[in-house]
């Protein structure tokens, strides 16, 4: 088995047919059967399971293709680490929560994007157990994500503190009226977002009955609450700049239910190349904790 045999395995798996596989790798038919079945006789299992539509990856097929994908990264990075010469350039593939986006990192990313053009930057935002996955997986090469994540495969480092807030319509006024709501609608990111959790928890610990509604946007989530359809659990600093308008109410919460971590994480096994050594600098630039140091050195 080599690398080519992986990259044949991959595109039947995707298209899903011997024949069109074939085609987009420019082969011949027979030739691609032949590599899989001779594959297949070196590994001693079945990679594809045949029918009338076309193919599908077996059990062993999916492990082989996970196992794919990590020799794919492997060997980009070998490809990036070979070229690394200082020069912030080639593919860098940062991941980030929809939060960490809207409100962090905007201007630090316009800043790097036009300094170091050669790089091509590739922003992936999702919850923080997609972003974490994505990293091990090698499909990133780091993450915002909210924090402690304690990974075996990765390390962190804290770079901001947010204060959540819950939101609601202005008719809530306080949590007496947000147990009084009937049909509470809990306004959420996918499963895997740790906000969520966070306010399942709080609900919970109120006693507070609710439904959750499950969107894949800030945009979507940020609609629902300005329409009062329900509350939802943010970054007190992105609530501000949010409704200004102050169209909804903001609930304050207990320090140990507000405060959390926004760490960046990536594998500890990879040497970071110049590219991301440079974005992680200019994010430690505007990271709270070297805010709080600097104005700790001012004082003393």
């Amino acid at each position: 088995m080599d690398a080519d045999d992986l990259r044949i395995v991959k595109a039947v798996a995707r298209i899903g047919s011997m024949n069109r596989a074939a085609a987009e790798l420019n082969m011949v038919q027979s030739n691609v059967t032949s590599r899989i079945r001779l594959l297949e006789e070196e590994l001693g299992v079945q990679l594809f399971v045949r029918h009338s539509r076309g193919v599908e990856p077996s059990e062993a097929g999916l492990r082989l293709l996970s196992y794919g994908e990590q020799i794919h990264a492997l060997f980009e990075q070998a490809i990036t680490a070979v070229k690394e010469d200082g020069t912030p350039k080639g593919k860098l593939r940062i991941g980030m929560m929809e939060t960490t986006a809207g409100l962090r990192l905007p201007a630090l990313i316009a800043q790097y994007v036009q300094e170091y053009p050669k790089v091509e930057l590739a922003l992936v935002t999702g919850t923080t157990a997609f972003l974490t996955h994505q990293v091990a997986e090698h499909e990133l090469e780091g993450a915002f994500v909210a924090g402690p994540v304690h990974h075996q495969e990765l390390s962190e480092e804290t770079l901001f503190l947010e204060d959540l807030v819950l939101v609601s319509p202005r008719s809530v006024r306080n949590f007496d009226d947000l147990a009084n709501v009937e049909n509470l609608k809990a306004i959420v990111f996918r499963q895997g977002c740790s906000y969520r959790q966070r306010l399942a928890s709080i609900l919970d610990g109120l006693g507070i009955r609710y439904v959750v509604m499950e969107f894949a946007s800030l945009d979507a989530i940020v609609t629902c609450i300005t329409a009062g359809v329900g509350v939802t659990l943010l970054p007190k600093t992105l609530v501000d700049r949010l409704w200004i308008d102050q169209s909804v109410t903001v609930h304050e919460l207990p320090v140990d239910q507000a405060r959390v971590e926004t760490v960046f994480v990536r594998r500890h096994d990879h040497p970071p190349t110049s590219a991301l050594n440079t974005f992680l600098r200019m994010s430690r630039q505007i990271s709270d904790i070297a805010i709080l140091d600097r104005q700790l050195e001012a004082i003393s």
